[in-house]
């Protein structure tokens, strides 16, 4: 079970840089291509940036020719939540941080084996921690 962490919106402002705050609290979307982990194929494990949960490991990492990073599955069950998200006239899977809640994009069933899922995330809410470094959750 993942340790909840709950902040105010003005300790969230704080803690995050204003493109971060706008995706993780706001529900925002990067733009297609933007992102700085679309094409990265390093080993390692994605980490929320607002609060250092691990979120995906680089294996289930593929290019999905969206525009956005895309992952199979996370890396634990609880390591997300998902929610029905019916915003802009369409019915999605919403995809949050299980520890800070945070918005990290949506997930959709269109995706290669073995899940046929495409968690499609935005670069700006995860951080890439490399393969053997320690990963560090964000205290309250």
């Amino acid at each position: 079970m993942v340790d909840k962490l709950t902040l105010s919106d003005a300790e969230w402002r704080k803690r995050l840089t204003p493109e971060e705050y706008d995706v993780l609290r706001k529900h925002g979307t990067e733009r297609p291509g933007s992102g700085c982990f679309l094409g990265t194929k390093d080993p390692g494990t994605y980490v929320c940036a607002g609060c250092g949960n691990p979120l995906f490991k680089s294996g289930v990492k593929f290019e999905s020719g969206t525009g956005w990073p895309s992952f199979t599955q996370p890396i634990t069950p609880d390591a997300v939540t998902e929610y029905r998200d019916t915003s802009y006239g369409m019915v999605r899977i919403e995809v949050r941080c299980g520890r800070c809640d945070g918005h990290l994009g949506h997930v959709f069933p269109d995706g290669p084996p073995p899940t046929g899922l495409r968690y499609c995330m935005n670069s700006v809410a995860m951080k890439h921690v490399k393969e053997g470094q320690p990963i560090e959750l964000v205290k309250a």
